[in-house]
């Protein structure tokens, strides 16, 4: 079936790139190519806040465990930390002029990596101290970082078919998982970190067994450029982001369960609610949409 979104509002002045829900279903947090972060209230989808400081694209954004601190990556080459709810920008880190493309918040709320254009992975306390800086030399310009729910493996990829599987804190290279034939843009750990999931850019989804790093299930891709993927809280529904929809599909089997319509070709980032009422998209159209769970 096909399921229009209930809400739809103009969020940035330029692409909307990045979302996530606040740990308290209170707050939608969105990042633009127009250098913004806002906080918007759910479910009123009324403008909070606007956080301000970064001078170029908001690329990725990434939440603490304990919900307080906001971490942000940009094309201005930095890395900035803010706390939440009042949006106070704490500390702003560079490690070199590249852009930093993806984030992501450490399973304990102590560490922060960051992954940049060029390959370059960087592990910050969340009192702005370098822990670690390594180099994926297979991923290229980073696209995803991905950290094991224990937090002792962090996964990478990028520009380049191959994913690299790292080990915390030495930064020594553990594996490398090679199964995809394009640049792996997303990666997620699930049940538990049982399963690492990752998905290339021609839409080729594959389940790797993270104690063997050997793939379990592969689903092929359909001619279809496929942007991003998100999982509901509960892991049972995959949230596949094409160039004019988003699929819907049982991450149990893949078999699809809706589809969502977008009124723009682009679609940059996506997010479920803690809660599982709700799962908003942002697109290159400037807007958010939003639609209730489970669709009716």
């Amino acid at each position: 079936m096909i399921f229009e979104p209930r809400s739809i509002f103009e969020a940035h002045s330029s692409y909307v790139i990045g979302l996530l829900f606040s740990h308290d279903n209170r707050t939608l947090i969105s990042s633009g190519m127009d250098n913004a972060i806002k906080l918007w209230s759910v479910p009123g989808w009324a403008l909070v806040k606007t956080l301000e400081g970064h001078a170029k694209s908001v690329n990725s954004l990434s939440l603490s465990p304990d919900g307080k601190l906001l971490a942000s990556g940009s094309s201005d080459n930095t890395v900035k930390l803010w706390s939440l709810p009042d949006g106070h920008l704490l500390h702003s880190l560079q490690d070199r002029k590249k852009v930093v493309s993806v984030i992501e918040f450490s399973p304990d709320g102590k560490g922060i990596a960051s992954g940049s254009y060029g390959g370059k992975v960087m592990i910050w306390t969340t009192s702005g101290e370098s822990v670690i800086g390594f180099q994926a030399n297979q991923n290229k310009n980073l696209s995803s970082l991905a950290f094991s729910p224990n937090g002792d493996i962090l996964a990478t990829s990028g520009l380049g078919d191959i994913i690299a599987i790292w080990e915390i804190p030495s930064g020594n290279q553990n594996q490398t998982l090679a199964g995809h034939k394009t640049a792996v843009g997303s990666l997620t750990f699930l049940d538990a970190g049982s399963q690492l999931v990752s998905l290339d850019y021609e839409g080729t989804v594959l389940f790797w067994d993270a104690h063997t790093w050997k793939p379990i299930r592969t689903y092929p891709s359909r001619n279809a450029r496929v942007r991003g993927l998100a999982f509901s809280p509960d892991e049972q529904i995959t949230a596949l982001s094409l160039e004019s929809k988003i699929e819907f599909r049982a991450t149990s089997d893949w078999s699809l369960l809706a589809e969502l319509v977008l009124g723009t070709k682009v679609v940059n980032g996506m997010a479920f609610s803690p809660d599982g009422e709700y799962f908003a998209a942002g697109a290159a159209d400037r807007k958010i949409r939003v639609w209730e769970l489970p669709l009716s």
